[in-house]
């Protein structure tokens, strides 16, 4: 891993604190609800990527769960570290599409969560991340994942990214579709902004 910006943080680091305050503002129950159902009962192995302020990776922590939290942005990594301290939360920096550090440990886990953090990868990069996030995955295990649609804000990088694209990725690596959200609202009220939810899980047999 060099010291250069992973493709996709591009503009996190300069409004780190600003973004803090913005995530932090929102709880788990109000971004997750719509997907709540399908968290494994604890303990179990989560993997949050992108985990930014920790807001997820605490809560989940909170349930007993023990989690790998990965974060490339270091100015997020360290405040989240501070903000939420926990014995069940190893923070990671390394990101997608590699997950370099992660893979290289060869874990597995019960859920993966990737968070606002799809949208960040271009069409190839997708591609490579997708059977490197299915081969983290335990059998069972849930995959759950968000798609951003909007106007991009100004300094960032992000790819309008279809859901049919996703589920057609994940169905490659043999996994299946467990939930489709369409047009979710943004929680932090952009203008034009909405959301798709999926999950996906192994197969049942």
């Amino acid at each position: 891993m060099t010291s250069d910006p992973l493709s996709g943080t591009e503009g996190y680091a300069e409004e780190a604190d600003r973004l803090v305050r913005q995530y932090e503002s929102l709880s788990f129950a109000d971004v997750h609800g719509s997907v709540f159902h399908l968290v494994p009962p604890s303990p179990a192995r989560v993997l949050d990527i992108g985990a930014g302020t920790g807001r997820d990776a605490a809560a989940f922590a909170a349930m007993g769960h023990e989690v790998i939290a990965v974060e490339p942005t270091a100015a997020l990594r360290l405040q989240a570290a501070t903000l939420h301290p926990s014995s069940r939360i190893e923070w990671i920096d390394d990101g997608l599409p590699e997950i370099a550090r992660l893979s290289d440990r060869a874990e597995s886990f019960d859920l993966i969560m990737l968070t606002a953090v799809w949208m960040h990868l271009d069409p190839e990069q997708r591609r490579q991340a997708m059977p490197k996030v299915a081969r983290l995955l335990r059998h069972p295990g849930v995959v759950i994942l968000s798609l951003r649609h909007g106007p991009v804000p100004a300094g960032r990088r992000m790819f309008d990214v279809s859901a049919e694209e996703t589920i057609a990725l994940a169905a490659a690596e043999g996994l299946e579709l467990a939930l489709r959200i369409d047009k979710q609202p943004s929680q932090l009220g952009q203008p034009g902004v909405h959301w798709t939810r999926l999950a996906f899980s192994t197969p049942a047999t």
